[in-house]
């Protein structure tokens, strides 16, 4: 028996008929007949094409109209602002074996895929404090969110409590997450000073309480007086998650040192281009009490069969890798190239 040839072009003259009589129609214009003809093939306005050095002129005329972070100071990013960013950056990300949009399901295809998530998970284990990272998510607030499914699975309980301090953005994303779930979210007022209620804290926390979200610095700027809570929460049996700029860690308490059980935010403060508002990066840090329990994947170092130094996938809790029941995410993204 002769192999069947499969054309490479997307839809042959033969599927574009089985389609049309799938619908009922004998011709594309009949398919189309209850859309006005002076609807189908409407003139469009457009001028004259440019050359190329013509359309650069003009993009550049366009373009000087604007009003960017470049030359005017912005405080409507809530977080996402501009950074500095060394020239080397782009040359070592460039680089074919770290600029690739292969996932590293097969580590023999990806090792250098696998060695920026190694560097990259090294970076924020030793910036957080915590034991384990792993491959990133969306953005800082699919972070957060994770980690509260991740506390309500590993405490079986039910309650989650965010303090309104916390980024709007990040609280919103976790409304959405658990609308429909039977998790409830307690929202934590704030003090005159724009810090979460201590007092408050103490009388919603209870033995329905699977977390106890906060960041620091906040929405606002002020940075938390975390002392304590982790203890407070610990006593209840419950977990403290910290949502932080990454950046501050580097002269601030890691979350580790607070004795936060989580580590979330948005890694844009490394040096990610704002780009309208994403893509960016969450990162997500855990205790080794809680590493298998972690979404996504972890990357780790190894020895090839050669002695020489390799890195492969150790943790991998997504949908693609394990049965879709046991996942603990199905949505979350390695963000690599960010």
């Amino acid at each position: 028996m002769a192999e069947e040839i499969v054309p490479y072009h997307p839809m042959t003259a033969v599927e574009r008929q089985e389609m049309l009589e799938a619908v009922g129609v004998d011709s594309a214009e009949e398919f189309l007949r209850d859309i006005p003809s002076s609807l189908r093939n409407p003139k469009i306005a457009l001028a004259e094409p440019f050359s190329e050095i013509e359309i650069q002129k003009r993009m550049k005329q366009l373009g000087a109209k604007n009003k960017t972070s470049a030359d005017q100071l912005s405080f409507l990013g809530a977080g996402c602002y501009e950074h500095f960013i060394p020239a080397a950056v782009a040359q070592i990300a460039g680089r074919p074996e770290f600029y690739t949009a292969y996932t590293p399901y097969q580590p023999e295809a990806s090792q250098g895929t696998l060695q920026a998530i190694y560097e990259y998970q090294s970076l924020v284990t030793e910036l957080t404090g915590l034991d384990v990272s792993n491959a990133s998510h969306y953005d800082g607030a699919t972070s957060l969110a994770e980690a509260a499914i991740l506390a309500v699975r590993h405490t079986d309980r039910t309650q989650v409590i965010i303090s309104k301090s916390v980024h709007p953005d990040y609280r919103r994303v976790l409304a959405t997450y658990l609308h429909g779930t039977p998790y409830k979210i307690l929202e934590l007022d704030c003090s005159p000073e724009n810090t979460f209620d201590r007092k408050a804290l103490t009388e919603l926390i209870n033995e329905k309480t699977a977390c106890v979200v906060i960041q620091s610095p906040n929405f606002f700027g002020v940075v938390e007086d975390l002392d304590g809570i982790s203890e407070m929460c610990h006593m209840k049996g419950a977990l403290f998650i910290m949502v932080s700029n990454p950046l501050s860690l580097a002269v601030l308490k890691s979350p580790g040192e607070w004795g936060a059980d989580l580590a979330v935010g948005d890694g844009q403060p490394f040096g990610i281009p704002m780009t309208f508002g994403g893509p960016l990066l969450g990162y997500f840090a855990a205790t080794r009490t809680l590493m298998r329990k972690i979404p996504g994947r972890l990357a780790g170092m190894t020895q090839d069969s050669d002695g020489k130094r390799a890195f492969c996938l150790t943790i991998q809790g997504r949908e693609q890798h394990i049965r879709r029941e046991r996942a603990s995410s199905n949505i979350c993204t390695n963000q690599a190239l960010c």
